[in-house]
């Protein structure tokens, strides 16, 4: 005998949400979603939540298990047992509508920001075949390809939970799809959109989207791809390019990080405003004595820090 907490919401009839338990024998092989809809058929048939193929395909029944996203169908209830209880809540990032089923819209939105569709240098299709791709160069786009826009990446992101500007790792890993689509012709411009104010560089790089991906999509995996295509094709005009430019030539050139450097080259140079920004930070760290040395500590193996970046240049 499981108990499942499931949290509950109905604005209708209580404007706060509340956690109900319901007592359910797992039955041998039971997915999550198995024992929910037993919950809903044999006890309480107003409990809401989605679902569709129960095949891991369509990720509808995505929800949260013990404070993370989980795609309902795919996993065993038994596996998700702690202390002979499961804690079961709508996804996060995203405002319930009733129960265990939220409001999409604005996931769906952020996907339309990437514009996630072919846009061909010639928008007239060839006459005579298709617009061919080999394996290889589909290879490229493969991984992201495998997204079933579940929300699960998207529900456990951290940036999105202080920054709803933020496009979240779901639409980043759309535009992957097409940034690195051999049949593409607008990969510049697609790497200049993305590399603004909450796109790709807002990443914090926590790979929380990459525990949680039920597929092989991998949205941070993404994102580093769409990053170094950026880097590719010279959009360097940007916090996110110009510190991850400034890292890599720090280590190359003493095999350490010259963090006094690092803000002031992130920032810009010429950037009087975000220079200027910076000033009561660094008040802060002095007065906390927090800010770095002037002249670093030598490192151990610092000269082979620099020869795998020399391997690299090769």
């Amino acid at each position: 005998m499981a108990i499942f907490k499931v949290k509950r919401y109905n604005p209708e009839k209580k404007a706060e949400p509340y956690y109900q338990e319901f007592k359910l024998d797992i039955p041998p092989g039971a997915t999550l979603l198995d024992c929910l809809n037993l919950i809903k058929w044999t006890q309480d048939g107003s409990l809401t939540y989605r679902m569709s193929c129960r095949s891991a395909i369509c990720g509808s029944c995505a929800v949260k298990a013990n404070g993370h996203a989980v795609l309902a169908c795919q996993r065993q209830a038994t596996h998700l047992l702690r202390d002979g209880a499961i804690r079961i809540e709508p996804l996060g990032n995203m405002k319930p509508i009733k129960d265990l089923a939220v409001d999409f819209k604005p996931f769906w939105d952020k996907i339309d920001k990437v514009k996630p569709y072919l846009q061909p240098e010639d928008p007239e299709p060839p006459k005579d075949r298709e617009r061919l791709q080999s394996p290889e160069q589909f290879k490229v786009i493969d991984d992201a390809s495998t997204c079933i826009m579940c929300g699960a990446c998207y529900s456990d992101c951290n940036v999105l939970e202080v920054d709803d500007k933020f496009l979240g790792p779901a639409a980043l890993a759309k535009a992957q799809r097409f940034v690195g689509d051999s049949r593409d012709g607008q990969t510049r411009e697609r790497v200049r959109e993305l590399s603004g104010p909450g796109g790709i560089w807002d990443c914090t790089h926590c790979a929380e989207c990459v525990e949680r991906c039920p597929k092989p999509a991998q949205p941070f995996h993404r994102i580093k791809e769409i990053m170094t295509v950026a880097l590719e094709h010279g959009v360097h005009d940007n916090n996110g390019a110009r510190h991850a430019l400034s890292f890599v030539r720090s280590i190359r050139r003493s095999g350490r990080l010259n963090e006094n450097q690092l803000p002031v080259e992130s920032m810009g140079y010429f950037n009087i405003k975000g220079l200027l920004e910076l000033v009561p930070v660094g008040i802060r760290m002095l007065l906390k004595r927090k800010a770095p040395p002037i002249i670093h500590l030598s490192i151990e193996d610092m000269d082979e820090v620099k020869r795998i970046f020399k391997e690299l240049d090769k």
